[in-house]
């Protein structure tokens, strides 16, 4: 007899393959851009902290419901790198709403962004990833004359967010190769949930017995990690890499947007030129990253990268 998992996991999977890949990777982008724009909203009744909080218990909740993760007969590597994951997990995420306190949301995430743009040229020797690195420091030199606002507190909490966002990223391919579909993931997020909770509960205090509030903190969980890793994970099933790269640049712009919505958050020009800055700086690296890469798989006698030593 097929258990709830079983059947939440055929459910959400027949659904995401009835619609395009490029919709599904779309549809998560604004999800967790309207995630995070409910998220700023709470601000004012619930410290970022805790917010930030509610969101990992919700996801990993969720997550371990429908994963059930094997627990035993795992190794000391498997559960360094698990754990590894689960503290980059729950330092991105606080230190991105740290800085969505501070600045408004598009610019932030534009921060969070330079991240994955590293991780994609680093250790590249070509020119034109070169020319990558230089349009997304033009986009930050274009933040930093532009001072109406933005902080030092917000840019700095933003930098860590994409610190952390690089190794999540990292930690999540060596967690991928240990632990079987999203089970490394679920196992993560309750990491992530331990690790933040002294400061989130300290933080909500009594706030977080309120119905209306963890009602609220539970659909950010939703719009901003189950929803989006659902469909993200249904369209990698469907779409090559690369093309899932240049969606997911997409991010900043979309978080802007948000921003201007949902919380009035005027960019001025200059901001909008750094937003675009990145956002081209990042699909070129996604693309170039994928060129890359079949130029190693095709070159005879090459290691693939995760089998050097």
């Amino acid at each position: 007899m097929p258990t709830l998992s079983s059947r939440a996991q055929a459910l959400l999977g027949g659904t995401a393959a009835t619609v395009p890949p490029s919709w599904l990777v779309l549809i998560g982008i604004l999800s967790v851009q309207f995630g995070a724009g409910v998220a700023k909203n709470l601000f004012g009744v619930l410290p970022p902290s805790a917010v930030v909080w509610l969101r990992l218990l919700t996801s990993a909740l969720v997550l371990l419901a429908l994963t059930r993760p094997r627990l035993v007969g795992r190794t000391r590597g498997d559960w360094l790198t698990v754990v590894g994951f689960g503290v980059a997990l729950a330092t991105m995420n606080y230190a991105i709403y740290q800085a969505f306190a501070r600045i408004p949301l598009g610019i932030a995430v534009t921060i969070e962004f330079l991240g994955p743009l590293a991780v994609a040229v680093a250790g590249s020797r070509r020119r034109l990833d070169l020319l990558w690195v230089a349009l997304a420091g033009g986009g930050v030199v274009l933040l930093g004359r532009d001072e109406g606002a933005v902080t030092v507190a917000g840019v700095a909490f933003a930098l860590l967010a994409a610190v952390a966002w690089a190794g999540y990223i990292l930690l999540s391919a060596a967690t991928g190769r240990r632990f079987s579909g999203a089970s490394g993931l679920a196992i993560a997020s309750a990491v992530g949930v331990v690790m933040i909770a002294p400061a989130g509960v300290a933080a909500g205090g009594t706030a977080l017995l309120a119905p209306e509030l963890l009602l609220v903190g539970v659909a950010v969980g939703l719009l901003s990690s189950v929803v989006p890793y659902t469909l993200e994970l249904g369209a990698l099933r469907r779409m090559p890499p690369r093309v899932f790269g240049i969606l997911m640049s997409l991010e900043p712009a979309a978080a802007a947007l948000m921003g201007l919505i949902l919380l009035g958050e005027v960019l001025s020009l200059g901001q909008w030129l750094a937003v675009g800055c990145i956002v081209a700086a990042s699909v070129g690296a996604a693309r170039s990253s994928e060129a890359r890469e079949r130029h190693e798989r095709a070159t005879p006698g090459r290691q693939p990268p995760e089998a050097k030593t």
